[in-house]
Formats: C-alpha cells, sequence, structure tokens
C-alpha cells in the first residue's frame, strides 16, 4: 500500500463539503477542516477546496508531520490505520495509540507523546520481527480498540455527537 493508496481511501470515508452543526469540527471538505485549511495556507471558501488541495494538505498533516510515512517503510497495514486514525481524531491521537499499543505488547517502554519517531519505529520493527504477520494482526485490533473507545467516550460526552457514532464504526469496520 502506497501513501496515495491511504489518502485515496481516507477520502472515500470523508467525502465533499459539510457544514453539520452538530459537528464541532465545523465546516469541512474532504475531511479538511476549516481550521486546518487555513493553518495550511488555504484562505478561500471551504465549498472550493480541491481534492488535489486537501490531498496536499493529507500529505503534510497526517503522513509526513507526524512520522507515519516512517511507519509506512516497516508496516503499510499499520500506516493506514494510523494515517486515518489521525485525519479522525489528530495525528497526537494515532501515535499515542501506537505507542501505548506497542507498551502493552513489547518491553520498549515508549514515552506516550504522540510522537513517532525513531523510537516508536525501532519498536514497532522489533515487535514485528518478533510476531510477523499475526502481530501486526493483533497490533491492529489494539490500534482498533483504542479508536473504538475512543469513539464512545466522545459520544458519551458530548450528545451532539451521537449522530456520529454510527458512522465512526464504520472506520472500525473497514
Amino acid at each position: 500500500m502506497t501513501v496515495d493508496e491511504i489518502l485515496a481511501d481516507v477520502l472515500k470515508n470523508e467525502g465533499g463539503y459539510v457544514n453539520d452543526p452538530r459537528d464541532a469540527g465545523g465546516e469541512t471538505n474532504w475531511g479538511i477542516t476549516k481550521g486546518t485549511a487555513r493553518a495550511n495556507g488555504y484562505a478561500g471558501d471551504m465549498r472550493a477546496l480541491t481534492k488535489a488541495q486537501a490531498l496536499e494538505i493529507y500529505r503534510g498533516q497526517y503522513v509526513i508531520k507526524p512520522g507515519f510515512g516512517l511507519v509506512l517503510n516497516v508496516s503499510p497495514a499499520v500506516a493506514a490505520e494510523l494515517v486515518d486514525t489521525g485525519v479522525n481524531m489528530g495525528p497526537v491521537v494515532a501515535g499515542r495509540f501506537l505507542q501505548r499499543a506497542l507498551n502493552l505488547l513489547t518491553d520498549h517502554g515508549l514515552a506516550v507523546d504522540g510522537i513517532v519517531g525513531t523510537g516508536t519505529v525501532t519498536a514497532l520493527k522489533g515487535f514485528l520481527a518478533k510476531r510477523g504477520k499475526e502481530g501486526e494482526r493483533r497490533l491492529l485490533l489494539l490500534l482498533n480498540a483504542f479508536q473504538g473507545e475512543r469513539y464512545a467516550d466522545l459520544a458519551e460526552s458530548r450528545a451532539a455527537n451521537r449522530a456520529f457514532i454510527y458512522g465512526w464504526l464504520d472506520r472500525l469496520a473497514a
């Protein structure tokens, strides 16, 4: 799986322009919030954000900046999970999920700071070298468990989020 394939899957989940008043993220297009678009130099109407512009933001903010591209070289499946979770919950959250999971599955004792760098990647490589494809499958299950728990927390803490939990669960099923 390549970055382009991962981002194509993200776009399938995110769709086009949305401005649902129940969504705390506010106005979005291609899953890019207005705040994220502005932080990345886009000043236009959100309805006019192109797919190519969204992909450029995704590549920078959700693959390169959080270090998920480093994970892609080790496990495309884990990288895809991190990118998708990062888009939906923020890249720091996705990074923390990976670090928590690796701490539970190994003895590396990673700092759970959400910064995916050489220490996290080294722990992932060591885990996969020891546990192989079955280990990767279980790591993905644990990442999804963390994601599901976060969805439940979001829905329980803010009534308006309950409108979204059914759709959020599609990400876990995929």
